[in-house]
């Protein structure tokens, strides 16, 4: 008994040990998971954030400039289309795939660099979808505006 206090040794056959044996191993394994899963959020909120406006919400009025025709890419399962103010440019691009079955903008690319050609001073575009358009494909075409210098992407679901 070092310093007078019992160390519940069992000693004369008294007192019970008070030594248990905890095993660290499936807490070590909880916590394994638990931080790696915590690690894999935390960078997948910084990646899979979009600088994405809601249309239709309420906005800062003096963004707003009324003399810029508003530009509106509608995002079909099978086309897509690309309008400036009331007039629709060209015709209906079909949506095409790759092998990885990933959507081809490239025509969709020479049509936005157009417009940026005419409307230099121009930075909002509107992506109007379908139900049925996949996630992914949406992700796609705001990433090619964000791309192609059209950095204040709306997007709205088709009017109906």
């Amino acid at each position: 008994m070092a310093g007078g206090m019992d160390l519940g040794t069992g000693e004369a056959g008294k007192k019970k040990p008070l030594d248990a044996t905890i095993n660290l191993v499936p807490f070590i394994d909880l916590m394994a998971v638990t931080i790696s899963f915590l690690i894999m959020t935390a960078v997948w909120t910084q990646i899979g954030r979009l600088q994405v406006a809601s249309a239709g919400g309420e906005g800062d009025p003096t963004e707003k400039d009324d003399k810029l025709p508003p530009i509106t890419l509608v995002l079909a399962e099978k086309e897509i289309k690309i309008s400036v103010g009331p007039s629709q440019l060209g015709d209906a691009i079909p949506a095409t795939r790759d092998e990885k079955g990933q959507l081809q903008l490239v025509k969709v690319q020479e049509l936005l660099k157009k417009i940026r050609e005419q409307i230099p001073e121009q930075n909002a575009i509107t992506v109007q979808t379908e139900d049925g358009v996949r996630y992914e494909d949406l992700v796609r075409v705001i990433d090619e505006c964000i791309g192609d210098e059209f950095p204040a992407v709306s997007v709205s679901p088709m009017a109906t």
